[in-house]
C-alpha cells in the first residue's frame, strides 16, 4: 500500500500532472491535446503522461496513430481512503492557511508559487 501511495502523491505533487488529471475530467484526450495548453515540449508532457500512468491515474491507448489518454478515478481511490482516515480531525481553511504561511514566512501573495491553471 505504501508504495503505491507513495507513486499516486508523487504524481500529484507536480502542478502540471494536477492541471493535466483536471483536462482529463472533461473527456479522454489524444496526446496532442493534451499538451496544447502547456509550454512545454511533446516529450515533456508524455514524460508527465508516464508518471500518471505509472502512477495508475490515466490510461493510455493507442488507437490508429493517436495516443488517448483516460483519467482512472479509481487511481485516487486508495489515497482518498487512506486521507479520510484523518476526517475525524476539523476542516481545515485553506486559503486562512496560506494567509498563515505567508505571513509567518514573509511572502505576499504575489511572491508565493504559480499555481495550475483551473479547469
Amino acid at each position: 500500500m505504501a508504495a503505491s501511495l507513495d507513486l499516486v502523491f508523487s504524481a500529484l505533487a507536480d502542478p502540471t500532472r494536477r492541471a493535466i488529471l483536471a483536462l482529463l475530467l472533461e473527456d479522454d484526450m489524444a496526446v496532442t491535446d493534451v499538451a496544447e495548453p502547456f509550454d512545454m515540449s511533446l516529450a515533456a508532457i508524455s514524460k508527465h503522461l508516464g508518471v500518471l500512468a505509472e502512477a495508475g491515474l490515466i490510461t493510455r491507448d493507442r488507437r490508429g496513430r493517436v495516443t488517448w489518454c483516460q483519467l482512472e478515478p479509481e487511481g485516487l481511490r486508495e489515497a482518498s481512503v487512506w486521507m479520510q482516515g484523518f476526517g475525524q480531525m476539523e476542516g481545515i481553511d485553506l486559503d486562512a492557511f496560506e494567509r498563515f504561511l505567508a505571513r509567518e514566512l514573509g511572502v505576499t501573495a504575489s511572491e508565493g508559487p504559480e499555481t495550475a491553471p483551473e479547469g
